[in-house]
């Protein structure tokens, strides 16, 4: 994997749930408990992500659960230094990130905001929940507010976030139905993409994915597959615990390896420094 990052001429990262969750983001066990024992009481919850599609009777409950998850996986630090460690691998490559994660933490971490492409939204984001217009909205200091005065599981009334426009509640800009809001921030960084990707035709380009599970194959997996098999100079690497796999069109320009992510980064950062 080493020898392949440093002879390629670009390096193009996918990068999917498990990369965050070996940076220790998981969405369940002790982190979930610790963080959402009242829902789990009340709701049976067993864990973050299906607790997401839980439909609330009223708004206040919602952004009560909502606030603390976005606080969780938005904006506190990454108990681990993965994705630092990714960055010292690739820092002074040609580079560029394709993730479906929605926790920012490529750009904590240091990587060049202009090099990324958060395709499915973003936690820091809210959105018209119609939505009458294509903006988004940060909401640091909205959810800060919310975790710091909800009381019973609820927020205050003041605090549920409307459209400014229409009145509409406000929803989080994650993909998952046609109402996901692409706003131009959006566009920009897919042409940015989109242009890098030209850039790689030819060369020895590298298509790392990291932690890409069977949700969304169509955005990171099958696109990478395709591009490894149109340039034979290019190659395909797969790291995901359990998940890491190739077909067998472009098996002798790949590489799999089914182990934890940050161990294989940290190990191979390690023999990079001697």
């Amino acid at each position: 994997m080493m020898n392949a990052i440093s002879d390629a001429d670009a390096v193009v990262i996918g990068a999917g749930a498990g990369l965050s969750a070996s940076a220790g983001f998981t969405y369940f066990g002790e982190r979930f408990e610790k963080n959402f024992a009242d829902f789990i009481e009340k709701y049976h919850f067993t864990d973050m992500y299906t607790a997401g599609f839980y439909h609330f009777s009223t708004q206040e409950e919602q952004w009560a659960y909502w606030s603390r998850h976005i606080w969780l996986n938005r904006y506190i630090p990454a108990p681990k230094p993965v994705y630092r460690d990714l960055l010292e691998l690739v820092r002074k490559k040609e580079y560029f990130v394709l993730t479906t994660n929605v926790d920012h933490l490529f750009q904590k971490a240091g990587f060049d905001k202009n090099r990324l492409f958060y395709t499915q939204g973003d936690y820091g984001l809210w959105q018209c929940s119609v939505p009458c217009h294509q903006k988004t909205y940060d909401n640091e200091e909205a959810v800060m507010l919310m975790v710091s005065r909800q009381r019973n599981m609820r927020v205050p009334e003041d605090l549920v976030p409307r459209c400014p426009l229409c009145g509409s509640p406000m929803v989080m800009n994650l993909r998952s139905d046609d109402t996901f809001v692409e706003d131009d921030g959006w566009h920009a960084a897919a042409r940015r993409y989109g242009e890098f990707l030209r850039t790689c035709q030819s060369g020895k380009t590298v298509y790392l994915e990291l932690g890409g599970g069977g949700n969304t194959p169509g955005i990171i997996k099958y696109p990478f597959w395709k591009r490894t098999a149109q340039n034979p100079a290019s190659r395909y690497i797969c790291v995901n615990d359990g998940e890491a796999y190739a077909p067998r069109e472009i098996a002798e320009q790949s590489l799999c390896m089914n182990h934890d992510i940050g161990g294989v980064i940290s190990s191979f950062g390690k023999e990079k420094v001697r």
